[in-house]
C-alpha cells in the first residue's frame, strides 16, 4: 500500500506513518474512533485522482478529511486519510462578489472575510463556521441557523469540479460538461439519466423525495437532484453535495452568494411553555424574521449559569418555560426599525412570561447570543470526566415542532439522560440534543440503542427527517432505509454503485446494513489533565493555531495524550513508547502557549496550560534552579543578552551560525536559541530618574527592549517614544526603581519554571505595590504579552487592594491620541495584531491608533499568531515559519508603507517572516505626530 502511495503523490514526506500522526489524525469531532492506516496530505487535484485509483486498486478505504468538525462520523477511516486541508485554500471572487469558485481547505469564516469588501456573503451559516470548511460545507449540504433550505450548499452551488473515484476530473461549469461526462464516464451518465427516470416515473418516489426536501435533510443522498434537473452531469454536480466524500473529491465549487445584511437586532422572547413558544412560529416567521433559536426550560437553567446572562433569565424562575431567540436582518437603519416595530407589535398580542425588548446595540446582541450558543458549552464542558457529548440533530415539520419537543423530553427522562439540553433553529423544525454518557460499557450502549429507537420512531412518525444538517454519517446510517423505503434505498445503492464501483471511498458512512454499527467504534475519552478533560475534539482550536501546518494542533495535542493514556491502561507499552517518542517535540517542544486556542474554544480550553504544566513536569533541578538564579539577576541577565547580540551583529553571520548550530546540537535546539541575521542589535536599560512632578501613571517598560533593540537603530524605541508622547500630552510617568531587575514573569511560566517565576512575581509586585501607591496609580506596560503576563500575577495576589494594569496600546488611544494636534499620515500601514492584543480585547484600540498613524490600515487577511512566542521563534524557526506563511504572502501583496505591531518580539517574528522592519505602532505615531522644529 505504502509504495501505491508514494507512486501518487510529488513528495514522500507527505505520507504520515509515525504512531503520533496516525492518532493525531484519527480524531474528528463525532464520538466515533478509527485509526487510519496512513495519512497523506494532498498537494493538488491531480495527486487526489491518483490516489483514488490506488486506492481502488489496492483494495484500502480512503476518507478525504478537511476541518474535521463533523459530528456523525463520516470523516474516519481505517484505511488510508487524506488531508484536503492544508494544500486547497484558493478563494476566486468573481462578478463583483456576485459569485465565488473556492478550494475546499477554506474555512466559512475565511470565505466570508474575503467576500465582506464586497457585501455579500456565504449562504451557508453554521455554527461552526470558524472551522469547518467549504469542503465538508458541500459534503454534508450544510445549512446554519439563518440560511434555512433557501441558501444551503445545495440551493446556492452553482458548478463544482470533481474528481470522480475513477481519477476522472469532471467541470460541470464547462460548456461541454455533459458531453464530457458521457465522453468519459458513458456508465455513469446512462446510469444517472436511468435513475433520473425510475424516480420521475414513480410517483410514490417523487412525492416522498419533495416532502423529505421541503424540510432541512441530510439524510442519505440528496435524491432531489434526480428530480431537479434534466442533464446527468447537473445531477451529478449536486448528488455530490451532501454525499459526504462517498461519491468524489470537491476539487473547486462556485457558488451565488447572498447580500450581507448590515443591520440587525435581537430580542428574547419567553413564554410559559413550549407548546406556547411553538404557537407563535407562524406568526413570528410571517414578521421576516431572520432567525428562530429555540431554547428549552433546562436550556434556560443552564443558561442562568453562565456569565453575562441577561436579567431576563437570569431573575426568571424557571418552571416549564421555553424562549426564542429572535433577530431581524436588514440592509438599511429604517426598514430594520420598520421590522423590529412589527415584531414588538407582534410580541405584545403573545401573552409572553416577560416583556419582550430588542436591541441593536452589538454588546447587548452579543450577550444574547452567548446564552444561545453558550449552551453546548455549560453542558459539554460540566460533563464528567471520561464521558462523551454526543449532540445529535432532527427536522419535523413545523407544527409538530413542540409536541415532538415534548415527546422528546420524555424519552430522555424515561433513559435517564439527565441536562439534556434542547435547542435550535425553530423556524426549520430543526431542533439540536445533546446527551452525556460513556457510551462504552454494555449497559450503556443497551440504554443508547434503546433510546435511538424510540427517538428514530418518534421523529419518523412526525413525518421527520432524522438528519437536518449535520450529515447522515455513521450514527444514522443504519436508519437510512427506514426513513426512504425499499425502494428509494436500492436507488441510493445504486447512485454509490454508479460512482464507486469498487465501493473504496469513505465505505460504510452514509449507507450501512450493519444495524449497529452506530454502537461501533465509540471513542473512549480518559481521564488525562483537568486542564483539557472538557475537550469535545471539536476542532474549532485548529484554525487559530500557529503550529497547525507543522507539528500537531491543540485538538491534537489531547487525543494524543489520550491515546497514550489508553495504551497505557491497555498495557501496550509499544504504543505508549512510539507516542511518547514522538509528543515531546510535537505537542510540547512547538506548541506558542499563545492562548488562541482559548479564544475559539467552545468550553473554554487553553491547551497552552496543559502544555506548560508538562514543561513544568519535564523540567530538571537543574534548570529550574538556573532559572531560579537568573530571576535574582534579571537586569544582568537583559543587559547581557542585549549585549551579546550587539556584539554578533558585527560580526559576519556566517561565523556565528556555526558554533551555534554545533551548541544546539549538542546541548538541544529546545535549549540553545538559533541567531538569525535579521536579529537587531540589544537595547538600553529601562530605568529613569523619578519625575518631579506627581506622576499620572506608573510606566513598567518591558525587558524585551533591553534585550532586542530597536527595528532601525536610528529610532529611539517605543519606550522614549512613549515618554515623549506622554510628554506632549502633559502626562507625567514614574518608571519603578529597580526595573531593570524586573519582569511579568512570562519567560518562567512558558517554560513551566514555577520556581523562577515566584521569584520574579515577588519581586515585581513589590516593586509595583512601591511605585503604585499601593494601586492608586494604574500601571501602563508597553509589550502586549507582558501585560497579559503582569495581570496573571496580580491574579496570584492575595493583597486586598488590586494592582491595575493597562497595556500602553489602551493608555495611547484613551489618553494619549485624542489630544495630539493635527498631523500628516503616512499613506498605509500594514498592522499585525498580537495573540495577547486579541485575547485582552484590545484589538479595537491597536487599530485606533494604527488609523492615527496612517490613512489606510490592513489587517491582513490571514493574520495570526506569528508563533515567535517569546523565545519559542529562535528556539525553533519552523514553527514561526510556518505561522506566517500565509499573512507573509498577504504582507507582500499589501506592499503598505509601514508595518505595525504592539508587543516586540511578534515584531521579530514579522520582520523575520516578511523582510519588512515591523516596530511599535507608538514608536509611529511619534514619529507622524513629532512637532517640526
Amino acid at each position: 500500500m505504502l509504495d501505491a502511495l508514494r507512486d501518487a503523490v510529488a513528495n514522500p514526506g507527505q505520507i504520515k506513518t509515525r504512531a503520533i500522526d496516525l492518532h493525531a489524525n484519527a480524531h474528528d469531532a463525532s464520538h466515533f474512533l478509527l485509526v487510519p492506516q496512513a495519512v497523506v496530505v494532498a498537494g493538488n487535484a491531480d495527486e487526489v485522482g491518483r490516489l483514488l485509483r490506488a486506492s481502488a486498486a489496492q483494495g484500502v478505504p480512503l476518507t478525504f478529511r478537511s476541518g474535521g468538525t463533523s459530528l456523525s462520523g463520516q470523516a474516519l477511516t481505517d484505511g488510508v486519510l487524506v488531508d484536503v486541508r492544508r494544500n486547497f485554500k484558493a478563494i476566486e471572487v468573481l462578478d463583483g462578489g456576485a459569485r465565488v469558485r473556492v478550494q475546499p481547505g477554506v474555512t466559512v469564516r475565511a470565505l466570508n472575510a474575503r467576500l465582506a469588501r464586497f457585501g455579500r456573503k456565504f449562504g451557508p451559516d453554521p455554527a461552526s463556521e470558524s472551522a469547518c470548511t467549504i469542503g465538508g460545507v458541500v459534503a454534508n449540504n450544510s445549512s446554519g441557523m439563518s440560511c434555512g433550505t433557501v441558501d444551503n450548499a445545495y440551493q446556492t452551488l452553482e458548478s463544482l469540479t470533481v474528481v470522480l473515484p475513477s481519477g476522472t476530473l469532471v467541470d460541470t461549469g464547462a460548456p461541454d460538461a455533459d458531453a464530457r461526462l458521457r465522453a468519459l464516464e458513458p456508465e455513469l451518465h446512462e446510469g444517472l439519466l436511468r435513475l433520473h427516470r425510475r424516480v420521475v416515473g414513480n410517483p410514490a418516489s417523487a412525492s416522498t423525495i419533495r416532502h423529505q426536501y421541503s424540510m432541512k435533510n441530510t439524510m442519505g443522498y440528496g435524491l432531489n437532484s434526480l428530480l431537479d434537473f434534466d442533464r446527468p452531469v447537473d445531477m451529478l454536480a449536486h448528488l455530490i453535495v451532501g454525499s459526504e466524500g462517498t461519491l468524489g473529491f470537491v476539487a473547486e465549487a462556485v457558488f451565488r452568494t447572498v447580500p450581507r445584511l448590515a443591520h440587525a437586532t435581537t430580542g428574547l422572547l419567553v413564554f410559559n411553555d413550549l407548546e406556547a413558544a411553538n404557537a407563535a412560529l407562524p406568526a413570528l416567521v410571517a414578521t421576516g424574521a431572520a432567525t428562530l433559536e429555540l431554547m428549552d426550560a433546562l436550556s434556560l437553567k443552564v443558561g442562568q449559569n453562565l456569565e453575562n446572562t441577561p436579567p431576563v433569565i437570569r431573575d426568571l424562575a424557571v418552571r416549564d418555560h421555553a424562549a426564542l431567540l429572535v433577530e431581524y436582518q436588514a440592509d438599511g437603519a429604517e426598514p430594520l426599525a420598520e421590522l423590529q416595530r412589527t415584531g414588538l407589535g407582534l410580541a405584545g398580542l403573545l401573552g409572553l412570561a416577560a416583556p419582550a425588548a430588542f436591541s441593536t446595540d452589538a454588546a447587548v446582541r452579543a450577550q444574547l447570543w452567548h446564552l444561545r450558543k453558550g449552551l453546548y458549552a455549560s453542558v459539554a464542558g460540566a460533563r464528567p470526566p471520561g464521558t462523551t457529548a454526543l449532540l445529535e440533530d432532527v427536522v419535523v415539520p413545523v407544527d409538530a415542532l413542540g409536541r415532538t419537543c415534548v415527546e422528546l423530553i420524555s424519552l430522555f427522562d424515561r433513559y435517564g439522560y439527565r441536562n439534556s439540553v434542547i435547542f435550535g433553529h425553530a423556524k426549520d423544525g430543526n431542533i439540536h440534543f445533546m446527551l452525556t454518557d460513556g457510551f462504552t460499557g454494555q449497559s450503556e450502549l443497551d440504554r443508547y440503542s434503546a433510546f435511538t429507537e424510540d427517538m428514530v420512531d418518534l421523529m419518523l412518525g412526525e413525518g421527520g427527517s432524522l438528519k437536518a444538517e449535520h450529515g447522515t454519517g455513521r450514527v444514522m446510517a443504519p436508519y437510512v432505509r427506514r426513513q426512504y423505503g425499499d425502494e428509494l434505498y436500492d436507488v441510493m445503492r445504486q447512485v454509490k454503485t454508479l460512482f464507486d464501483r469498487a465501493g473504496m471511498l469513505n465505505p460504510g458512512v452514509l449507507m450501512n446494513d450493519d444495524p449497529v454499527v452506530h454502537l461501533k467504534d465509540i471513542k473512549t475519552v480518559p481521564p488525562v489533565a483537568v486542564e483539557v478533560d472538557r475537550c469535545v475534539s471539536c476542532g474549532y482550536c485548529e484554525p487559530v493555531c500557529p503550529s497547525r501546518d507543522v507539528t500537531l494542533t491543540p485538538r491534537q495535542r489531547i487525543v494524543t495524550l489520550r491515546a497514550i493514556e489508553q495504551a497505557r491502561v491497555d498495557g501496550d507499552v509499544v504504543l505508549e513508547a512510539e507516542l511518547r517518542k514522538d509528543y515531546a517535540y510535537d505537542a510540547v517542544e512547538t506548541c506558542a502557549v499563545d492562548g488562541m486556542c482559548q479564544t475559539a474554544c467552545p468550553v473554554n480550553i487553553d491547551t497552552g496550560s496543559l502544555v506548560k504544566k508538562l514543561r513544568r513536569e519535564e523540567a530538571g533541578r537543574a534548570e529550574n534552579g538556573l532559572w531560579n538564579v537568573a530571576a535574582k539577576n534579571w537586569g544582568t541577565v537583559t543587559r547581557g543578552a542585549g549585549l551579546a547580540l550587539s556584539v554578533v551583529r558585527a560580526v559576519p553571520s556566517g561565523a556565528v551560525l556555526a558554533p551555534n548550530k554545533l551548541a544546539r546540537a549538542a546541548m538541544g535546539t529546545d535549549t540553545v536559541p538559533l541567531y538569525s541575521p535579521e536579529l537587531p542589535g540589544g537595547g538600553k536599560t529601562r530605568g529613569r530618574p523619578a519625575p518631579t512632578s506627581d506622576p499620572d501613571a506608573v510606566y513598567f517598560p518591558a525587558c524585551v527592549q533591553t534585550m532586542f533593540g530597536p527595528a532601525v537603530d536610528t529610532t529611539p524605541g517605543v519606550q522614549l517614544s512613549f515618554e515623549q508622547l506622554c510628554d506632549r500630552a502633559g502626562l507625567t510617568l514614574l518608571v519603578p526603581e529597580g526595573i531593570d531587575g524586573l519582569c511579568c514573569g512570562t519567560p518562567w511560566s512558558s517554560k513551566g519554571l514555577i520556581d523562577g517565576r515566584a521569584t520574579m512575581w515577588q519581586k515585581t509586585l513589590a516593586a509595583l505595590r512601591a511605585a503604585t501607591r499601593d494601586g492608586e496609580l494604574p500601571v501602563v506596560c508597553d509589550a502586549s504579552s507582558c501585560t497579559e503576563g503582569l495581570r496573571q500575577a496580580i491574579e496570584s495576589d492575595t493583597s486586598e487592594r488590586p494592582l491595575r494594569v493597562v497595556d500602553v496600546v489602551e493608555f495611547a488611544a484613551e489618553r494619549i491620541l485624542p489630544g495630539l494636534p493635527e498631523y500628516a499620515k503616512i499613506e498605509s500601514l500594514a498592522l499585525h495584531p498580537t495573540c495577547s492584543s486579541t485575547r485582552m480585547g484590545i484589538n479595537p484600540e491597536l487599530e485606533r491608533l494604527a488609523r492615527g498613524v496612517a490613512t489606510r490600515v490592513d489587517v491582513p487577511e490571514n493574520w495570526g499568531c506569528c508563533g515567535f512566542a517569546g523565545d519559542r521563534g529562535m528556539l525553533h524557526p519552523e514553527l514561526t515559519e510556518s505561522a506566517t506563511r500565509a499573512q507573509a504572502a498577504d504582507v507582500a501583496a499589501l506592499d503598505t508603507v509601514v508595518h505595525a505591531s504592539c508587543n516586540r518580539t511578534c515584531e521579530l517574528g514579522m520582520t523575520r517572516a516578511t523582510g519588512k522592519d515591523y516596530r511599535h505602532v507608538l514608536e509611529l505615531l511619534e514619529e507622524v505626530s513629532r512637532p517640526t522644529p
